[in-house]
C-alpha cells in the first residue's frame, strides 16, 4: 500500500445519533502504535457499550471491535481512514446504546459514517516524506554544498571535519533527493559526493 500523504493537524471529534444510540468519534494525529494505545486510554469512557478504535500508521493497522459482532466496528473505522486518505490518525468511535438494535449493516454504517465524517470535516497536513543521506565534501566546496543544502531543504544532523573535508549526515525531503543529488555532481564536477540511506520517514 502507498502511504497516504495526509495526516490530522489537529485531533477532532464527531458526533451522530442513531436509532437513540450516540456514537462519538474521536481522531488524532499519531506517530507511532504506542501513541494511538495512549490515545485509545485518553479518550475511552469506562461506563460506555463499546470503545470501538482503529489506526493507521504506514504499513502498520489494527483495529478492535470491541465486543461489537466481529467485522462491524473496527473495520469499517479503519476502512474510514484509508477511504478519507489519512495515515498516521488513530480513530475511536464509543457507543452509548440506546435501546434499539442496528444490525450488522446498521452498525458498519454507524461506526463507518462517524468515522468518516469525522475525518471528512476535520483540519488535515501534508505529511511529507524524508530521507537521510551521508555527503563527503572538500574544504573548497563547501560554499556550493552549505547554497545547496539550503536550498533543498536539506537538514544538517551530524558533522566531521577530516583532513580532505567534511563529511554530513543530512535529512531532507525525499522530493529534494534528486534535484540535489544532480546540483552537487554537477556543481563540484563529481568532487562531492551524496549517498542516500534507504530508510524514509514521514512527519
Amino acid at each position: 500500500m502507498v502511504a497516504m500523504p495526509y495526516t490530522l493537524a489537529q485531533p477532532v471529534q464527531y458526533e451522530l445519533e442513531v436509532k437513540h444510540s450516540r456514537f462519538l468519534a474521536l481522531a488524532s494525529p499519531v506517530t507511532n502504535p504506542d501513541a494511538a494505545l495512549a490515545f485509545l486510554r485518553e479518550v475511552s469512557v469506562a461506563d460506555a457499550t463499546h470503545n470501538c478504535w482503529a489506526y493507521r500508521i504506514g504499513q502498520e493497522y489494527r483495529s478492535s471491535d470491541d465486543g461489537e459482532p466481529a467485522g462491524t466496528a473496527g473495520r469499517p473505522i479503519l476502512a474510514a481512514i484509508d477511504g478519507q486518505g489519512f495515515d498516521q490518525v488513530m480513530v475511536v468511535v464509543i457507543r452509548w446504546y440506546g435501546g434499539i438494535k442496528l444490525g450488522a449493516g446498521g452498525l458498519v454504517r454507524a461506526y463507518g459514517g462517524t468515522a468518516a465524517e469525522c475525518l471528512r470535516t476535520a483540519p488535515r497536513r501534508e505529511l511529507v516524506h524524508y530521507c537521510q543521506a551521508g555527503v563527503d565534501c572538500p574544504f573548497d566546496e563547501l560554499g556550493l554544498l552549505h547554497s545547496a543544502l539550503e536550498n533543498h531543504q536539506a537538514e544538517k544532523l551530524s558533522e566531521h571535519f577530516t583532513e580532505q573535508g567534511v563529511q554530513l549526515q543530512i535529512r531532507l525531503p525525499a522530493a529534494q533527493l534528486s534535484a540535489l543529488t544532480l546540483r552537487l555532481r554537477d556543481g563540484s564536477r563529481n568532487r562531492i559526493t551524496l549517498t542516500c540511506d534507504e530508510s524514509v520517514n514521514a512527519r
